[in-house]
């Protein structure tokens, strides 16, 4: 559980660095250049590692019973988070609509897993994951004030995003199947 949570906070560390120090973020940069954005990015595999093997390796100590069949709730959210996740950078009709298409996939990832995961590591990682996402946005709002809302793009931008959704939602589903976790069952109860 104690790499669990290292890895989480080294994830919530590196990515507020920015906005809690911006002159510090923006003195690394200029000091190591690129350097400086490899070990981050570095930072942040590390923080994933650690919370992926401190998850796998933490004992399920049940705090709540998720409510049967929420599963096939949890697909639905997954495949709008994953949506979310490429929206942003899509730049269609989604993108001019919300300010942090990646950090409210983030927030629906976590509540979708708190769906169906009711024990102390899925509470800390999801939940974890989840509530830095809602402070992310709040400090980020802080920090650049009003929204330009963009222009809208196509709309076969999102429809593009849409169809990589699924493909993409098939290829974590196969993943979770493998680790075995089937995600089509309906519950994990």
């Amino acid at each position: 559980m104690t790499l669990l949570i290292l890895g989480l906070l080294l994830w919530v560390i590196v990515h507020l660095f920015k906005r809690i120090s911006p002159s510090a973020r923006a003195s690394l940069d200029t000091r190591f250049g690129k350097k400086a954005r490899g070990a981050i990015a570095l930072l942040l595999l590390g923080s994933v590692v650690m919370m992926v093997i401190g998850y796998r390796a933490a004992p399920v100590d049940p705090v709540y019973q998720p409510i049967a069949g929420a599963g096939h709730l949890n697909n639905l959210l997954m495949l709008i988070a994953v949506f979310l996740i490429g929206a942003g950078s899509a730049k269609g009709v989604t993108a001019a609509k919300l300010r942090h298409p990646m950090l409210l996939a983030v927030v629906v990832w976590a509540f979708a897993h708190l769906l169906v995961n009711g024990d102390v590591a899925s509470i800390i990682l999801f939940g974890g994951g989840g509530l830095w996402a809602i402070v992310e946005m709040i400090v980020i709002n802080r920090a650049e004030g009003a929204w330009k809302r963009p222009e809208a793009g196509p709309i076969k931008k999102d429809v593009r995003v849409a169809v990589a959704s699924v493909v993409l939602f098939a290829l974590f589903a196969g993943v979770h199947i493998l680790l075995g976790h089937n995600p089509f069952l309906g519950t994990y109860a």
